[in-house]
């Protein structure tokens, strides 16, 4: 039996429509979209009103037995009219069930609320730089590009060979340095208070509902033919699905998890983006944080996840900026995003090397992760952010701590690690 999910919080989208529509347009969503579940809220309406009348007649009628043997008058006609009444009711039932399916399909591709502090914008472009950390080296040579690098580091030809295009292979001191920034981030997390969890790589279809990947990003993910399974994306969707189903304890919260995962996705959208090199592949690695929190805790929560990334950066002695993503540059599910970029000399520019989000109730509400206030159940908020993306660092290591003659420095903080 399908399981029936929660999704955006309908009786407050029933409720002020025009308000929480207006919130939405902050995100790029299909006006249409809005229009249809408007649509079905009226018949919704139409339908429920036809079976509390059909209700109230049946109680109205089911009174007058005691009227009719009293007067010694022939109950066949009213056991008549009761019999097709509760059939009527039955099937109007039926079709309320149906509407509330239809309804909550549809509601399933409307994303999360942004937040009142999310700045208005139509995409990338306007984003809001809220920090630079640390000075943009600079060289005595023209830096490379990190693919111009690649010895004894990364193997593209034989990657793609084995697979595919967006496919490496990392070598000698690649794979070495690879395996320390993983050990270095979950210890780095550790030492921050996320309890260190391993979890599978291939998770279910109501998990991927839960987080909000499906049904709206299925051509980006990798499904297991014959099977409702699919390999992750990012470790968000194991992780917050971790306590699905489940009433935590308030006492318990915050609860901080880290992870490390290999990650899968087909990146259907980027077709042609970033084809060289390391930045977008199918296959890569990454070092999770996720926060369960009380709801007035989390955008709180959500500054010192951001400003701990910064500092593991920093530590690194990267370059790199914050940012406040605008609404049109928003995720489905987030509420609100910080993304970092590190600074790439060979690419002469920032690029994302890890976003902080807060999804609010948005996947909690449709994974079924509560906790105890009280005698009351609420939603908990959830957050989740990169720690880091470990390809895309390594790419930063190898381009700003390169030498003239190609050889590459290694942080003193990963030393001990190598």
């Amino acid at each position: 039996m399908k399981k029936r999910v929660e999704v955006v919080d309908l009786r407050e989208l029933e409720k002020n429509f025009d308000e929480v529509s207006e919130k939405l347009t902050k995100k790029k969503i299909d006006i249409e979209l809005l229009k249809l579940v408007k649509e079905k809220f009226a018949e919704l309406k139409v339908q429920k009103s036809s079976v509390e009348e059909l209700r109230a007649e049946q109680n109205k009628n089911s009174k007058l037995f005691p009227i009719y043997k009293k007067e010694k008058k022939d109950i066949g006609e009213l056991k008549a009219i009761l019999s097709q009444n509760k059939s009527d009711i039955i099937l109007g039932n039926e079709k309320l069930k149906v509407l509330e399916l239809e309804l909550e399909t549809i509601a399933l591709g409307i994303p999360n609320l942004a937040d009142e502090s999310v700045p208005l914008g139509a995409g990338e472009d306007e984003n809001i730089e809220t920090k630079k950390v640390l000075e943009i080296p600079e060289f005595n040579f023209e830096p490379k590009n990190h693919w111009d690098l690649t010895e004894n580091f990364i193997d593209f030809e034989r990657g793609v060979k084995i697979s595919k295009s967006r496919f490496s292979a990392l070598v000698g001191n690649g794979a070495k340095l690879h395996r320390a920034l993983i050990n270095y981030f979950l210890d780095f997390n550790q030492a921050k208070g996320y309890q260190e969890i391993v979890v599978p790589y291939i998770v279910n279809r109501n998990s991927m509902q839960g987080t909000g990947q499906l049904p709206k990003f299925e051509d980006d993910l990798f499904k297991i033919e014959g099977e409702e399974l699919f390999l992750i994306p990012t470790a968000e969707v194991p992780v917050t699905n971790f306590f699905a189903d489940e009433i935590l304890n308030a006492d318990e919260l915050p609860i901080k998890l880290t992870s490390y995962t290999s990650c899968f996705r087909k990146e259907a959208g980027s077709a042609g983006k970033d084809t060289r090199g390391m930045i977008r592949q199918h296959q890569f690695d990454k070092v999770e944080i996720v926060v369960f929190s009380k709801p007035d805790e989390s955008f709180r929560i959500l500054e010192e996840m951001s400003e701990m990334v910064s500092e593991m950066l920093t530590s690194l002695k990267l370059p790199h900026r914050l940012l406040t993503l605008c609404g049109g540059d928003l995720g489905f599910s987030s509420a609100k995003t910080i993304d970092l970029e590190v600074w790439l000399p060979g690419q002469n520019q920032y690029r994302e090397v890890s976003s902080v989000s807060n999804m609010t109730d948005f996947q909690s509400r449709r994974a079924k992760i509560r906790y105890k206030d009280g005698k009351k159940n609420r939603l908990v908020h959830t957050l989740n952010g990169s720690s880091l993306a470990v390809g895309r660092t390594m790419v930063a290591i190898m381009e700003n701590y390169q030498k003239a003659d190609g050889s590459i420095e290694i942080p003193e903080v990963l030393k001990k690690y190598m």
